[in-house]
């Protein structure tokens, strides 16, 4: 969670944070008064059990006329420790669950406000003019359907809203997609994973998901396990509990996996075509880096995405997102943006998030140092996801309803240049 040290020493940093948040800065103050509580407790504990160790050791020595009263002594002793044990563990609780609601502090630099309080770091490449080239652009449902690509009217028949049918040319698309991702993190050294999709309680909440946005994700309550809503989670929870090695430089995976998000509080919301859906797949970078280093790395991850939209040819901006908007487990955001033509705005296609050691120090991550063990950094990135194709239709169409195939995708298809309507 967050290091309690750091946060007595110097309370006014996480204060900040929440303010920046837009959240209640007097919970750093609950946090601190239970983290004094708890800290009376156990010592009121540990006084009264050394004494009734004291006492104990002297009843051997005691003469039989002194025993019984000694006895009766540790008795009661006996007594008052189990309580004062009871009101320790009490106040470790409450200090624990205080601290699960303190999401992680955020970055110096991250511009405060909310959703819309981002800032632009960049632009990369300039978004087509259709009016020019003498033709309105399609949607990507519009396309996809032409092409035989996606088919969300069975989707629904089958599973409901927001579902859908990757058919044809669209299934390839996304595999030669998400193969291309794949590719790209295994020469940046990553090591490859197909992650499970269902996890433990206790790997969802430590990743911090389980915290203001635990609406968004399916609950299989028979079995007690959550459906992920990105392979992040599993690959935070691939190392829980160990003390991993760092000297060689960051451990780095890229987990391919299909993720679920129910989309709560998105009622109305680009309810056309595959932008916000319940299932999808992805390619997801996740690394273990050292505290120190995941500034860099997390810049890395950042180089790593931008290679990605490079491959695929898109125009994009990359954001730095604002703290409202970061969820409680990152302490930055970089988000990178396609244009999307027919609407006329930028849509989000990757996000990485450098979580510092909030998410370590829940799962019990660290690595040995000098001084003994401590937690490690873990960062995250998306470097493909179904989404992508929407952007890749409506940014590469022509005026037949075709679409041009992207240089760096036509060897996972083929050799395939151009997606013709059926």
């Amino acid at each position: 969670m967050i290091d309690l040290k750091s946060l007595r020493e110097d309370p006014d940093v996480a204060r900040a944070s929440q303010r920046s948040r837009g959240e209640d800065p007097e919970l750093v103050d609950r946090v601190l008064a239970a983290d004094e509580r708890r800290r009376g407790m156990l010592t009121g504990f540990e006084q009264l059990r050394a004494q009734q160790k004291e006492v104990s050791r002297s009843v051997g020595k005691a003469s039989p006329e002194e025993r019984p009263a000694i006895l009766t002594r540790a008795k009661a002793l006996a007594e008052e420790v189990k309580a004062a044990e009871a009101e320790a563990n009490a106040a470790q609780a409450e200090l624990d669950e205080l601290l699960t609601q303190l999401p992680n502090l955020v970055a110096d630099g991250v511009p405060a406000g909310g959703e819309d309080d981002y800032v632009v770091l960049k632009e990369v490449g300039s978004p087509r003019d259709f009016t020019a080239e003498g033709f309105e652009p399609q949607d990507h449902l519009a396309l996809g359907e032409g092409l035989g690509a996606i088919d969300t009217e069975r989707g629904a028949k089958v599973s409901g809203s927001r579902f859908y049918f990757l058919t044809g040319i669209g299934a390839r698309l996304e595999l030669a997609l998400l193969n291309a991702a794949m590719d790209t993190a295994t020469a940046a050294g990553f090591t490859p994973v197909i992650t499970p999709t269902l996890v433990k309680p206790e790997i969802m909440a430590g990743t911090g998901f389980l915290g203001a946005h635990a609406a968004e994700i399916y609950h299989l309550e028979v079995d007690d396990l959550y459906l992920v809503g990105t392979s992040e989670v599993a690959l935070a929870g691939y190392h829980a509990g160990e003390i991993i090695d760092l000297s060689d430089g960051p451990k780095r995976y890229a987990g391919w996996s299909a993720c679920y998000r129910r989309e709560a509080g998105s009622h109305g919301k680009d309810t056309r075509g595959i932008i916000r859906v319940h299932q999808f797949h992805k390619v997801e970078m996740f690394s273990y880096a050292r505290a120190e280093d995941a500034d860099a790395e997390h810049q890395r991850l950042l180089g790593w995405e931008e290679q990605m939209l490079a491959l695929v040819d898109l125009p994009y901006r990359v954001i730095d997102t604002a703290a409202g908007d970061l969820g409680s487990s990152a302490a930055r955001k970089f988000d990178c943006e396609a244009w999307l033509p027919t609407q006329e705005r930028y849509l989000e296609l990757t996000s990485t998030s450098n979580c510092t050691t909030f998410q370590a120090r829940r799962l019990n991550v660290r690595e040995r140092g000098e001084r003994g063990t401590h937690p490690v950094a873990t960062l995250n990135g998306t470097l493909g996801t179904t989404r992508w194709i929407v952007a890749i239709l409506e940014n590469h169409q022509q005026p037949d309803g075709s679409v041009r195939v992207p240089e760096g995708l036509r060897p996972y298809l083929g050799g395939l240049e151009v997606l013709e309507p059926r």
